[in-house]
């Protein structure tokens, strides 16, 4: 049985170089078309691919990119904060901050230039 050597996320999109230009930006990824490549090799190829429909209802699929990792409270909050403004200066809306619960740590969802929710984490 062969094992799967490589991972690419496929978004569908109205307008696949524009929002492949923003995740780029988003994650630091190296713009190739209508994909987004990371230069060091490790994470996933991103593809955005046209579709002719919108989007109607909340992705059951959506990225975290993870700004936060390692930092509690307030110190969590600032990181995702500063995050969010660098992010809304591109095209993205903040939705909603969620403080952390008990079980999980502070997180920020916030939709990209076409309304695809994800999260700063």
């Amino acid at each position: 049985m062969a094992s799967v050597k490589q991972l690419q996320v496929t978004f569908d999109c109205a307008e696949p170089e524009r929002v492949a230009r923003f995740w780029c930006e988003v994650l630091g990824y190296e713009h190739q078309g209508s994909a987004c490549i990371d230069p060091s090799g490790v994470g996933p190829r991103l593809y955005f691919q046209r579709v002719p429909e919108g989007k109607v209802v909340k992705n059951r699929l959506h990225l975290d990119v993870r700004v936060g990792t390692g930092l509690v409270g307030a110190e969590r909050v600032a990181a995702l904060e500063a995050e969010c403004a660098r992010l809304v200066a591109l095209g993205a809306v903040r939705v909603r901050l969620l403080l952390a619960d008990g079980q999980n740590e502070s997180c920020l969802v916030m939709q990209d230039i076409e309304g695809n929710e994800f999260c700063l984490d």
